[in-house]
């Protein structure tokens, strides 16, 4: 009956574990080890018989002694059977003073060469490779608590990686639960075999969850191996949750070191170059590339994307042994920042041996530059090279973008486009022409940006305020003097507003590629001027709408041209009236279609019929209309972005600069027809493959390079006959008689343009 009770009033495990709480609390196992008593041992996951076999197996075979290290011991046996079986010489360890002093006690007549030590498993006391194997019974596990994250196991395992010999064994039972593997995986992918088995169920008392036991095979930091398991994924037991977590542990595992094999262009975490997946980065290595994630663990607050570049051996004289270069969310998709090529041309700008290039994202938005540099500062410092920086302090560097003041004037999302902005921006500096024109402390410019290709600004036009406003409102007081006084009152606030109002002044043009592209008709200005002599129109196809500023500056400086733009998106064409002024009239016309169809369906077609081609309509061939100068394309401008600018191509999209297109658009011209391509890209390939494909097509080839803007405008002509550039200057004064310009400062930098144009055929 006393025996009974007693056994009453032992609690049960469940009721002992439930008491711990947080598993790694050393007062709560001090607590769970004082109830639980010296002779009561409490095994973790699985018993001694369905351990022997699997766990043996991956000793040694042969007489060598083995030195074995427990961490995280507990009260288990698994120890004392081991060294029953013959493996002497092993070392436990523990934090609770409690259960050390038990198991020493209890062991310490049958088995005195076993040694028992109070050590925090996360911070152990042992010299560097001391231990064969380590042998973890849950240890792990009771690490991972979710509040605490893997900071305990972090620290845990790469204790472990530090005293274990080479060719030495971790073995770690566990449940296997997706945030330890994920660890697990991690910290032991490079320089590391793994195996994981499936431990045999104990059939008298079969839990809920199984155990698994993962063994970690020392090897060189540079070798990758895949995870190798020794079970059937889908017949393993375990519940369905259990099987299915694990199977995806392993198979995106595999994936992830499958593509490091291959070479692929992957992101490394600090952890894999820690522990050498890309070799020594204390030591310089010229011309080493490496993108990686930083942060995301511990006391970093965010994550980034980065790229590690050591400088190529024909770089510079350094600087800088090591710094670092922030790319702004607003051109990260800038190709000089997100290409290969583009970034190594930063690395020499940089004038640093080593450059590490931080790229922020959304995440990042709403933080101030200090709270950036403050919390990348530790993260950047283990990937400083350890030679020749004596102590020095990294410098942080930033791609700016020269803007003081912005100003989101609207937002709107396109099924097209995608994200676009139009803002009013004021610029730290402005050209010297613009301030001449339009004296003011701070001009404005409103410009329209594609969220896709943020680093590229699509249109971009000066803001000025609206005289012809100024003057309807003193019409409008005249005419209403009859009102009533309150009536007086509001429209004289109205009128005031309006004198206020700024627009787009469309007499200039802020982006220099657009004075560029105008500065080509110096290529055909002979034929622009007897087409003007002799009253016609000139057939003019703009691709690629934007804000309207190009065809509208057009059309009001060669006004003998008949412009017809084309535009794949209607929300632009929303945006362009909306916001900057753009109007169609009987020669200027918008189209809303496909580029490539527009210009391969209406190349036989009259001005007057394109808007029939345009929308689909079927209509025979016809001569030109009454009044246009032929019934081809006489100048057709390709002014179109990408969607795709990581290609290392923003502007124009692949398909306008493919053969097939620029046969197309041969066929189209006219006799003396100009055809005209707004190229943007940084890389010398593309622009010497865009340039080789023109050169097949077009007879004569020309090009613009500008000085301050990655954009190349190229220029072909079909005519058999050409100018020379001799004659260059001859034909620019003709192109300048024909032009109207509102300022002739603006006309003047369109002729000094027309001197940066070269002959490529």
């Amino acid at each position: 009956m006393g025996k009974r009770d007693k056994q009453q009033s032992q609690p049960s495990s469940n009721d002992l574990l439930e008491t711990l709480g947080d598993f790694t609390s050393k007062e709560n196992w001090d607590k769970f080890f004082t109830i639980r008593g010296a002779d009561d041992s409490f095994e973790w996951y699985a018993e001694w018989p369905q351990l022997r076999q699997p766990l043996l197996s991956l000793f040694a075979n042969d007489d060598s002694p083995v030195q074995i290290l427990v961490p995280g011991c507990g009260n288990s046996r698994l120890s004392e059977n081991l060294y029953d079986l013959g493996f002497k010489d092993i070392t436990n360890i523990d934090f609770s003073k409690v259960v050390i002093s038990d198991m020493l006690r209890r062991n310490v007549r049958d088995r005195p060469g076993m040694r028992w030590r109070v050590m925090d498993m996360t911070d152990m006391q042992f010299a560097d490779e001391t231990f064969d194997v380590v042998l973890d019974k849950g240890g792990l596990d009771a690490l991972m608590e979710p509040e605490l994250g893997p900071k305990l196991g972090t620290k845990y395992l790469s204790e472990v990686q530090r005293v274990l010999k080479f060719g030495g064994k971790f073995i770690c039972l566990t449940l296997a639960e997706s945030h330890v593997l994920g660890l697990l995986f991690s910290k032991f992918r490079f320089g590391w075999k793994l195996n994981i088995h499936a431990i045999p169920w104990n059939l008298a008392s079969k839990p809920s969850l199984r155990t698994f036991m993962v063994a970690a095979e020392k090897g060189n930091l540079s070798d990758l191996h895949l995870i190798m398991s020794s079970f059937d994924h889908y017949t393993v037991g375990c519940s369905g949750n259990q099987a299915a977590s694990l199977h995806e542990a392993l198979e995106n595992e595999n994936r992830i070191r499958k593509e490091y094999s291959s070479g692929s262009d992957i992101l490394y975490s600090l952890e894999d170059l820690r522990l050498g997946a890309k070799g020594d980065l204390t030591k310089l290595s010229q011309g080493r590339r490496i993108q990686l994630t930083l942060g995301g663990q511990g006391g970093s607050r965010f994550t980034y994307k980065a790229v590690l570049l050591d400088a190529k051996e024909n770089s510079a004289p350094f600087s800088f042994h090591c710094g670092i270069f922030i790319v702004p969310k607003t051109r990260a998709h800038e190709w000089l920042f997100c290409s290969e090529e583009g970034q190594w041309m930063v690395v020499e700008s940089s004038q640093a041996a080593r450059l590490i290039m931080v790229i922020l994202d959304s995440s990042h938005t709403s933080s101030t530059m200090d709270d950036i540099q403050k919390d990348l500062s530790p993260l950047v410092k283990q990937l400083a090279p350890g030679e020749g920086d004596n102590g020095a302090q990294i410098p942080f560097m930033m791609a700016g973008d020269g803007i003081k003041q912005r100003n989101v004037v609207h937002e709107v999302t396109s099924s097209l486009t995608g994200s676009i902005i139009v803002e009013d921006v004021v610029y730290e500096d402005v050209d010297d022409d613009v301030s001449c024109l339009l004296p003011s402390k701070d001009l404005i410019f409103r410009r329209l940006v594609f969220q896709r290709t943020e680093g590229l600004v699509q249109s971009e036009g000066l803001l000025k305020r609206d005289e012809f406003c100024n003057k309807i409102s003193g019409i409008d007081k005249k005419k209403k003097t009859s009102s009533s006084k309150s009536k007086k009152r509001g429209n004289k606030k109205q009128n005031d507003e309006s004198s206020n109002q700024l627009k787009v002044y469309h007499d200039y043009l802020a982006s220099s590629y657009h004075t560029g592209i105008i500065s080509g008709f110096m290529l055909i200005s002979s034929y622009l001027e007897s087409v003007e002599s002799a009253g016609n129109t000139v057939n003019t196809v703009v691709v690629g709408l934007g804000a309207g500023l190009l065809p509208m500056f057009l059309h009001g400086c060669l006004p003998f041209l008949h412009l017809e733009v084309v535009e794949l998106d209607p929300v632009v064409l929303a945006l362009a009236k909306d916001y900057f002024g753009f109007i169609e009239d009987k020669h200027l016309k918008v189209h809303i279609t496909d580029g490539i169809r527009f210009v391969r369906e209406v190349k036989n077609y009259a001005p007057a019929d394109r808007n029939e081609v345009a929308s689909g309509s079927s209509k025979p061939c016809q001569n030109h209309a009454e009044g246009s100068s032929s019934p081809g394309i006489d100048v057709l401008i390709i002014d179109v972005d990408s969607s795709d600018s990581s290609s290392g191509m923003t502007c124009p999209a692949a398909d306008f600069v493919e053969e097939s297109f620029l046969l197309t658009v041969k066929d189209s011209l006219s006799e003396k027809g100009l055809f005209v391509v707004n190229l943007v890209s940084r890389s010398s390939a593309i622009k010497d493959m865009v340039i080789s494909r023109m050169k097949t097509v077009f007879s004569h080839l020309f090009s613009l390079q500008l000085e301050e803007d990655v954009n190349m405008v190229l220029f072909g002509l079909c005519s058999e006959s050409c100018m020379k550039e001799d004659s260059f200057p001859e034909a620019a004064l003709q192109l300048e008689k024909l032009l109207k310009f509102k300022h002739p400062e603006i006309g003047q930098k369109v002729i000094d343009t027309t001197k940066k144009i070269k002959c490529l055929k």
